[in-house]
C-alpha cells in the first residue's frame, strides 16, 4: 500500500517569480542595472510599494557610501598605468566615482551585461557623467609607448608635409591665385595596437580646424565612445579601436570636409571622402 504522505511530499508546487517591467530582471537585482533610479524605482514605488520597503527600506538609492569590507576596491593609478583597465576595473572606477554603494554588485552587473559592455557604459555615461580617466592613456609611466608614438607622429608629419607640398606646387591663376588659406586642414585618424589585444585611436591635426578646442573635442569623443579620451600635446588619444567612427564624427559633428580627413590604413593614408 502506498503512503499518501510520501506522495504529497514528492509533489512540487510551481514558484511564481516577479520580474520588473522596466528592466526585465527580478526586483532584487534591479539596483545593479544602469536604469534603477530612473525606471525600476518608480515602477516599484507605483506597483509594489511593500516590496520596495522590504528590499530597500527608506534608503535613498542615490545616497553614496558603503562600508562593506567585501566591496570591490577601485583600481589605483600606479597599478593601472602599466596596462589599460580591464572591463571590471573600468566599472569599479565608474561606480567609485558616482555610485559607491553599488560596488558590491560589480560581478553581477558584468554577468548581466556580458558581451554588451559598450552599451552598459554608454548608458552609464548618459545617466551619470563622463567616465573616469584611465591613467594608462594619460601617458603615465609609459615612456616606451611615447617613443613609439614619436615615431608615428614623425611619419604622420612627413606625410602631411608631403600633402602640403603637392598642394603648394599646383599653379594658381586668376582669382584663385589671390586666395591663400592661412591654415591647411589635414586631420589624420590612426589606430595603434598595444599589448597585441589593446588598441587606441589617435587623432592628429584636429588643431588645424578653425574654432575647435582639443579638450572640448576630447570630451565629445569620450562621451560618444563611453571611454577615456585625452589630449597629449596636439594629439587626441581615444581608448579603443574607433577608426571609422572617429572619422565620421569629425566630418559630421565638427564640420570638417571629408577631403581633409585621412585614415591611416597600414601606413597608407586614404581620404575619408
Amino acid at each position: 500500500m502506498v503512503d499518501d504522505t510520501d506522495i504529497s511530499s514528492s509533489i512540487t508546487t510551481p514558484v511564481t517569480i516577479l520580474y520588473c517591467d522596466a528592466c526585465g530582471m527580478p526586483p532584487e537585482y534591479c539596483e545593479y542595472g544602469p536604469d534603477f533610479e530612473t525606471h525600476c524605482l518608480p515602477w516599484l514605488k507605483k506597483v509594489h510599494p511593500e516590496l520596495l520597503v522590504q528590499l530597500h527600506g527608506n534608503k535613498n538609492p542615490s545616497d553614496g557610501g558603503i562600508n562593506d569590507s567585501n566591496a570591490a576596491a577601485a583600481p589605483t593609478s600606479s597599478a593601472a598605468a602599466a596596462a589599460p583597465w580591464t572591463m571590471k576595473e573600468r566599472l569599479i572606477a565608474f561606480y567609485t566615482k558616482y555610485q559607491p554603494d553599488k560596488l558590491d554588485g560589480i560581478d553581477g552587473i558584468l554577468d548581466k551585461y556580458s558581451g554588451k559592455e559598450d552599451k552598459l557604459f554608454t548608458a552609464l555615461v548618459k545617466k551619470y557623467g563622463p567616465e573616469p580617466e584611465d591613467p594608462y592613456y594619460l601617458g603615465l609611466e609609459d615612456s616606451d609607448d611615447d617613443d613609439d608614438n614619436s615615431d608615428d607622429e614623425r611619419r604622420i608629419n612627413e606625410q602631411m608635409e608631403g600633402m602640403d607640398m603637392k598642394d603648394n606646387n599646383k599653379k594658381r591663376r586668376g582669382a584663385a591665385a589671390k586666395k591663400v588659406n592661412k591654415v591647411d586642414t589635414r586631420v589624420i585618424v590612426q589606430k595603434i595596437s598595444r599589448n597585441r589585444k589593446k588598441a587606441v585611436t589617435h587623432v592628429v591635426g584636429l588643431d588645424t580646424v578653425p574654432g575647435i578646442k582639443l579638450k572640448e573635442a576630447a570630451k565629445a569623443f569620450s562621451k560618444r565612445f563611453a571611454g577615456s579620451s585625452s589630449v597629449k600635446e596636439k594629439e587626441i588619444i581615444i581608448q579603443g579601436d574607433h577608426l571609422e567612427e572617429v572619422a565620421e564624427m569629425i566630418v559630421t559633428k565638427f564640420g570638417v570636409s571629408g577631403d581633409a580627413v585621412f585614415l591611416d590604413l597600414d601606413g597608407e593614408f586614404v581620404s575619408y571622402a
